[in-house]
């Protein structure tokens, strides 16, 4: 007798997603998911206890990345300069680098507004960071 199987939920989506970052990113020491639209952590796994604070900065921070005021505006003057309509963003990807920890925000290809977050130790190999992260995002499309 053949069965059906269900569609995952888009919650089971984002831990599959989490859950995938974090083993196969290269020395991750935590990943997420982050929901622009509603300003949410979706879901996290990490290796460390966080305050409650700062995972919820997290999303923040997030926001103001990628589309904080001075991001809009830049990306306002970009799409009138070459006629472009369409309501994409122009920022996809942005590394950051603080004293221990690289830092690899991503925007999901299909949702604009949700963005996966990678933690890895400063001594990752950015390439292969980057490598491994869009494989998994790709094949996780939300």
């Amino acid at each position: 007798m053949a069965t059906k199987r269900m569609a995952a939920s888009f919650s089971d989506q984002v831990m599959s997603l989490v859950k995938s970052l974090r083993n196969e990113a290269p020395e991750c020491v935590a990943s997420g998911v982050v929901d622009m639209s509603t300003g949410m952590l979706l879901a996290y796994e990490t290796i460390d206890n966080h305050p409650a604070e700062v995972l919820d900065l997290l999303a923040g921070a997030t926001l103001d990345l990628f589309q904080g005021r001075t991001v809009g505006m830049i990306e306002d003057v970009f799409k009138e300069r070459r006629g472009i309509t369409s309501d994409n963003h122009f920022f996809q990807e942005i590394l950051v680098n603080s004293d221990n920890l690289t830092h690899l925000f991503i925007r999901m290809n299909e949702q604009q507004d949700v963005v996966a977050v990678v933690v890895c130790r400063k001594s990752v190999n950015v390439g292969m960071l980057f490598a491994q992260t869009r494989r998994v995002v790709r094949e996780h499309s939300l």
